[in-house]
């Protein structure tokens, strides 16, 4: 209760500019909360030993083994190689970028939010401090001093100036950190992709076609 009280005393002593800097604190919230969970619910789908085992199949020509991993669970790895594999006999390699890209987009969701409120709010801030400082200044025009007044509008330029850097602060670590993962996402898939090539590659020279099997698939459907 007591740290409720001082948060509401300070809310309230940060005048009508923190409405919209609290507005930007669960926003920014609501996304981390939302990014951590894409990302743990990634990790969770990754099978690293089944990937290898598609990867041993995929060179050996056992396609039909590659393409079984891929159907057993939702590994974007296993399933980027399945699209790869039913598109072959038209293009392997565009269908797999295709594929990657939609993943790419889906980890980099949001991020704009969390880019716009690192701005956002140390602006709101230093409205908030523009608008404190005009309120003591127009107080200094009265016939008397007002000591209180002035002092309760600096007041409110402090606090909203410290609320908005404390959340920009907040959520520039987790954003950099959250690029971070979406650039390794990607250039784990731009190795996966160039692996695959080369294994379908070294398939073909001992005489094993991936184009038949995607053709194939496609007759069965």
């Amino acid at each position: 209760m007591l740290t409720a009280n001082i948060v509401l005393k300070f809310f309230k002593e940060g005048g009508w500019v923190m409405w919209p800097v609290a507005a930007t604190f669960f926003l920014a919230l609501c996304v981390l909360l939302e990014r951590s969970v894409w990302w743990i619910c990634l990790k969770r789908s990754l099978r690293p030993q089944a990937q290898e085992q598609a990867r041993e199949a995929l060179g050996t020509g056992d396609f039909n083994g590659a393409w079984q991993l891929g159907t057993q669970g939702t590994d974007p790895f296993l399933t980027n190689l399945n699209e790869g594999m039913s598109h072959a006999h038209t293009s392997m390699l565009a269908a797999m970028h295709l594929h990657a890209t939609h993943w790419i987009e889906k980890s980099e969701a949001r991020m704009w939010i969390l880019g716009t409120i690192i701005t956002l709010a140390p602006l709101l801030g230093l409205l908030g401090t523009v608008v404190g400082l005009m309120g003591s200044f127009g107080e200094l025009g009265g016939e008397e001093l007002a000591v209180n007044k002035v002092t309760g509008g600096i007041a409110e330029a402090l606090i909203a100036t410290a609320c908005g850097l404390a959340i920009a602060i907040g959520c520039l670590l987790p954003y950099n950190y959250f690029r971070k993962r979406v650039s390794s996402f990607r250039n784990a898939f731009e190795r996966w992709i160039n692996h695959a090539e080369l294994l379908v590659q070294s398939a073909k020279a001992h005489g094993h076609d991936l184009e038949a099997f995607a053709t194939s698939r496609h007759t069965k459907r």
